[in-house]
């Protein structure tokens, strides 16, 4: 399954546009990277790394889900493909992977 940020995909021709998928998951922040991240802010400068982690697993996480959406409708690749990413108000934080899925061949070059 390819996944795409393009909206055309070079040397692959569209043959059937399936619609709108999405993958989603919820990352609930662990204290140790709040508390951290509130140490950097208050010190001033660099990375909270509990944080920054927690939020890569979420979009390889919602990525997967994304994958496995256009992977039930039948789809070759998913095009356009953008995360979302939502504060919720219990600290936590929606991400959410979306796009187009679409059934594409290669193109044979003569």
């Amino acid at each position: 399954m390819i996944l795409s940020t393009m909206n055309d995909l070079p040397g692959h021709q569209v043959t059937e546009v399936l619609g709108d998928v999405f993958g989603l998951t919820v990352v609930v922040r662990a204290p140790a990277s709040q508390i951290e991240a509130g140490l950097r802010t208050f010190f001033g400068g660099g990375e909270a790394r509990g944080l920054a982690g927690q939020l890569h697993e979420g979009r390889l996480e919602a990525r997967r889900r994304l994958r496995e959406a256009a992977g039930e409708l039948g789809a070759d690749a998913v095009l356009a493909m953008r995360f979302e990413t939502s504060e919720l108000r219990e600290g936590g934080l929606e991400i959410c992977a979306y796009g187009t899925a679409v059934r594409a061949r290669r193109i044979e070059e003569p």
